[in-house]
């Protein structure tokens, strides 16, 4: 979301942001993006501190915490004008009039922080086989769910008490990668559905994981 009433400036940054190949909203009041900020998701905002009631909106929005911290947030203003980063709470700045050069590589930034932040909660549905291994050497077959960077959901056969569950191996569909990590339980329920965090895993699997989830993602 874009709040300002710069039009000159708007275009420019619309023209950017689509050439990151993301959306664009555009708040002439700040009020209103506020509004729009408590009732829809935003990933990003770029805010012009020229605009009357700019100060208002970053006050308002730091009281929104945690939502305001997990929102990318950029400042642009005139250089004698903009006001300082810690004072409102932004990852990145940029000055008017808009270089183009600056302003590619300060959203290209942002861009990367969004789709980090998607990639770290994104689940991907799949179904392959997995192995539980307990505390006490007893394995246990079971079905993959879904699965993210921070952990996964699995269906276990009956007969296995998944609280005593403290490895998982399967195998990535489509590689001949194998996965391997120490877990621990989160939650589960009477008809054998797991939710399981990873604790500890190899770095070159944590980084072959987020790869290939990545790729599930923008193939969807």
């Amino acid at each position: 979301m874009v709040v300002s009433r710069d039009w000159q400036e708007v275009s420019v940054l619309e023209c950017i942001l689509g050439g990151l190949q993301m959306d664009v909203a555009v708040e002439t009041e700040p009020q209103r993006a506020l509004s729009r900020l408590s009732k829809s998701k935003v990933d990003a905002l770029i805010v012009d501190c020229d605009l009357n009631g700019s100060g208002q909106f970053f006050r308002e929005l730091q009281r929104e915490a945690p939502r305001a911290s997990t929102v990318p947030l950029v400042i642009m203003g005139a250089p004698q004008g903009r006001r300082d980063m810690e004072e409102t709470g932004a990852m990145f700045a940029f000055d008017k009039p808009i270089s183009v050069e600056q302003a590619v590589h300060t959203l290209s930034a942002a861009r990367n922080m969004i789709l980090d932040g998607r990639l770290r909660y994104h689940r991907a549905g799949i179904e392959v086989p997995v192995t539980l291994h307990g505390r006490t050497q007893k394995t246990a077959g079971g079905q993959l769910i879904n699965l993210s960077q921070g952990g996964l959901q699995v269906r276990v056969d009956d007969g296995f008490e998944a609280s005593e569950a403290s490895r998982i191996s399967f195998a990535l569909p489509g590689t001949d990668f194998g996965v391997h990590a120490q877990i621990e339980v989160a939650w589960s329920d009477n008809q054998g559905n797991v939710g399981i965090r990873f604790v500890k895993m190899a770095s070159l699997m944590k980084s072959t994981l987020r790869l290939w989830l990545a790729q599930q993602y923008f193939s969807n």
